[in-house]
């Protein structure tokens, strides 16, 4: 496995990675917990945020970085993260590894990575936010062997 950085031609594949990492979470969790009227509202294009976002995550100007895993060519995953530091703080924006490739040591040496090029920016720490459904679950736990805590926060949605 080889961790480089992000070059412009990486888009597409990073685009189509996302949406197949999601995919689950909005439609068969996010859509039939919360209903039509929320996910039409919250999340109804989220295929179509997901283009503009993972866009924009790649900005070293904006102290905005993406990394990715590869294995003889093939895309195993990448972590976009960002640096604020007047606050010496890293935030790991987005973290997203193929299905085949979980529980493969990708996801870990992708955020070491992060965190190494966060240090390098002098941050001090770093903010890594996920969901509390059952969905983001081994999302929580990986987090949590990282060595982060978890914060519990909770958001709550009512159709009206």
């Amino acid at each position: 496995m080889q961790i480089r950085s992000y070059v412009d031609a990486d888009l597409a594949r990073l685009i189509d990675l996302t949406i197949d990492t999601f995919r689950p979470f909005f439609e068969d969790s996010f859509r039939p917990l919360v209903g039509e009227t929320i996910f039409t509202r919250q999340h109804g294009d989220w295929r179509g945020d997901y283009h503009q976002e993972v866009a924009g995550l790649h900005d070293p100007a904006q102290h905005k970085y993406v990394a990715i895993a590869e294995d003889n060519g093939m895309l195993l995953g990448y972590v976009a993260w960002n640096v604020e530091p007047a606050r010496s703080k890293g935030t790991v924006a987005l973290l997203a590894v193929s299905a085949a490739n979980r529980r493969s040591n990708a996801g870990t040496a992708l955020c070491e990575h992060a965190f190494e090029a966060m240090r390098a920016e002098h941050a001090e720490y770093v903010e890594i936010g996920t969901g509390g459904d059952d969905f983001h679950a081994p999302a929580r736990a990986f987090y949590e062997s990282l060595g982060c805590v978890k914060l519990p926060v909770a958001v709550y949605f009512r159709e009206l």
